[in-house]
């Protein structure tokens, strides 16, 4: 049988429940509902949680209905490539990213060498998710979680094994369960891992037994890093670049899947002009895309760390908007270098 795994500590657990987060329209969860109580049994039967304190720690979360309404409507899906673009690339963000950059360059460089993840990536992520941490997210991560658990079916399945695994992280970190605050989908600290990567992908950087995403840049920093890492960043190669489709139009290359379904010669054989550095093995992945500018639509070629940036968000516009994030705060940090 599988031993139960208590919390760490139930007071850490219910502790500030005189002081709920208050939103506009939220409702406290019904911790009898029949979805719940189905939840709190397979809590219990998947990871040796232990029934009666998950019911109390349910008893705390307030359905938020204005978390359904963002995750039915994300900037990625609403908004034309030209408008998501200009909501990252701004001279606050850049002058931002510049600062973070010089703040924490040794770390950051470091950290590539050890990882072959630049530091324009992890510079990129940041300042996309979070504007260096100015805006970290308004919601309980319990309240998210519990909303889209059992108030947004669509995907109830995956929001609720993101809450169990939510439960697990705040005992092994010694979280108090109504502390932290996130995104609408649950995402948390600088980088806004999602409860399973945090467990899964999250790196004690500072070496100080416990993983922080909000208050220790080592601890961030490599935790970024991390991820790509783990999710098969190969050193040095290509990202993405913009491509020129010559007399034939390759539309049927173009599938805007996020994974490369063709390959660097098949794009050359086809008339794609690449503009920039790209793989020279014609038989290296590739994925050729289009994005609506303010002129028009316009391809893009993405190869395998392209795809590799996709597993952070699933969106071409986030990957794309990351990318050049990134390298505007490189040539800034780079020409202040050689202007000094």
């Amino acid at each position: 049988m599988k031993p139960r795994i208590l919390f760490v500590c139930c007071a850490v657990l219910v502790a500030g429940l005189a002081t709920p987060q208050s939103v506009s329209a939220s409702v406290p969860l019904d911790p009898d509902r029949d979805d719940v109580r189905a939840f709190v049994a397979a809590a219990e039967r998947e990871h040796g949680l232990d029934p009666e304190t998950v019911r109390a720690v349910l008893g705390l979360a307030r359905i938020q209905p204005p978390i359904i309404d963002a995750i039915s409507r994300p900037a990625e899906r609403v908004r034309p490539w030209h408008e998501y673009r200009g909501i990252f690339m701004t001279e606050e963000r850049i002058a931002a990213g510049t600062e973070f950059w010089k703040a924490h360059r040794e770390r950051l460089d470091r950290i590539a060498a050890e990882t072959g993840v630049p530091p324009e990536m992890i510079v990129g992520i940041i300042g996309v998710e979070t504007f260096y941490g100015r805006i970290l997210g308004r919601y309980r991560v319990l309240d998210a979680l519990a909303t889209l658990a059992f108030e947004y079916p669509p995907r109830s399945a995956f929001f609720s094994r993101e809450l169990a695994q939510f439960l697990l992280l705040v005992g092994e970190q010694g979280l108090e369960i109504e502390t932290p605050v996130g995104s609408y989908a649950g995402a948390m600290g600088l980088p806004q891992f999602i409860p399973s990567s945090y467990r899964a992908y999250a790196v004690d950087g500072d070496g100080d037994g416990r993983i922080d995403l909000w208050n220790s840049s080592d601890d961030i920093l490599a935790s970024v890093a991390g991820y790509f890492s783990d999710h098969g960043w190969r050193r040095g190669e290509p990202v993405v670049v913009p491509a020129l489709a010559g007399e034939r139009d390759p539309a049927d290359l173009a599938a805007q899947a996020l994974k490369p379904g063709t390959t660097v010669g098949a794009l050359q054989a086809a008339g794609v002009t690449l503009y920039g550095p790209a793989p020279s093995d014609p038989s290296a992945a590739a994925g050729l895309f289009v994005l609506e500018h303010e002129e028009g639509p316009r391809y893009w070629a993405g190869f395998h760390n392209f795809y590799v940036i996709t597993r952070y968000n699933r969106s071409l516009m986030y990957a794309l908007a990351v990318h050049q994030l990134g390298e505007a705060i490189r040539a800034r940090v780079e020409g202040e270098a050689h202007a000094g």
